[in-house]
């Protein structure tokens, strides 16, 4: 199999193709245009194949390009060319690898906005100095992505530093990149605080959620609810009701069933039902999100002191290292300056991001 295979079967091309496809046939159907709460799904599932197809498809027109360029280069023994044949190869490795790197991001809440909070641990001062450092680093990391950063709760340490706080952060795949630093971060230094200049170890703990959005679309497709009449029940007499027009709708995929019988036609028993199992489904969707949230809060409760993430040593050596990865930095400064993309794709690229999307 060739590279160009390869490649084409690990970023599944053939079946993204095929999905833009389908999605044309339905944009292109009657009435599309219409429906103002399928269109930005529709558009924004369009826009992301588009994108992962087109890079491929130039990537591969590119790799065409140079192997018949270092074919004629190699005949000819131009060493200049297979300078910038080589060049241009490691232009398109690097292309490549970023796009490896993006399909690691494929939980279906990567794409969303993050939500950050960060908490001092046990010892005082030094813990909340050490959480402001986190904060400052996070914020040079996201504007360095230019993501929008928003401060929404912080609690001030008496002496200095942060208790805790919480801020948004707003951009492409903040919450996918971000969440790979949830976990207990510990810093060992010489105490900026302590007369003595001894050695202290902080922790601090840092929680990361998607930012869902308030908005729940409610779609009942006509396939996935079954309507039955049946005769009113009344008091008898002239009022009894001789014609089948009360209501009953399952929506067969969640099994809740509904039922009106109190207006006097079908048609309006059929829309009053309706209302019903919209406002039963809306509220299972809410009941769901928020299920969901708090899987994600428990998992993050799992986080105990001790089992760190991350150590930041700054006496007697100076080194950054991830104990998921085992990825060492030297240049401590850097990373607490936001220069943390190595160890979030390091640890993306491991695995560990599929596994926070199942939480």
């Amino acid at each position: 199999m060739t590279g160009y295979k390869i490649c084409e079967v690990i970023f599944d091309i053939p079946q993204k193709s095929h999905r833009l496809k389908q999605i044309e046939t339905i944009m292109s159907k009657e009435g599309f245009w219409d429906n103002p709460d399928k269109q930005p799904q529709i558009l924004k599932e369009r826009a992301v194949l588009s994108d992962i197809v087109e890079r491929f498809e130039r990537l591969s027109d590119e790799l065409e390009d140079v192997t018949i360029l270092l074919d004629m280069a190699l005949e000819e023994e131009d060493l200049e060319e297979l300078d910038e044949i080589s060049q241009k190869l490691k232009a398109i490795d690097a292309e490549i690898s970023a796009q490896e790197f993006q399909r690691m991001l494929g939980g279906a809440d990567d794409p969303l906005g993050a939500i950050v909070s960060i908490n001092a641990g046990a010892g005082g001062t030094e813990a909340q100095d050490w959480t402001e450092m986190l904060l400052r680093m996070y914020l040079r990391w996201a504007e360095k992505r230019e993501f929008k950063n928003q401060i929404i709760d912080i609690q001030p340490g008496e002496e200095a530093g942060i208790k805790s706080v919480t801020y948004t952060s707003s951009g492409p795949y903040a919450y996918g990149l971000l969440k790979a630093e949830k976990g207990i971060h510990r810093l060992v230094r010489i105490s900026p605080f302590d007369a003595s200049g001894r050695r202290h170890t902080s922790f601090a703990a840092v929680f990361v959620y998607p930012q869902v959005e308030d908005e729940i679309v409610i779609e009942i497709k006509p396939a996935e609810i079954k309507v039955d009449t049946y005769r009113a029940s009344g008091a008898g007499g002239q009022h009894v009701n001789k014609t089948d027009s009360a209501v009953r709708i399952t929506h067969i995929p969640t099994g809740i069933i509904v039922q009106c019988q109190n207006e006097k036609s079908q048609h309006r028993n059929r829309e009053m039902a309706m209302k019903v199992l919209r406002s039963r489904l809306y509220e299972r969707e809410q009941q769901l999100q928020s299920e969901k949230m708090q899987e994600i809060h428990n998992s993050l409760e799992d986080i105990a002191w001790g089992s760190q993430i991350r150590s930041y040593v700054l006496h007697p050596y100076r080194l950054v290292k991830d104990h998921r990865t085992r990825l060492e930095r030297g240049n401590v400064d850097a990373v607490l300056d936001g220069d943390l993309d190595g160890l979030i794709e390091a640890y993306l690229m491991q695995g560990g991001g599929a596994k926070d999307s199942k939480q």
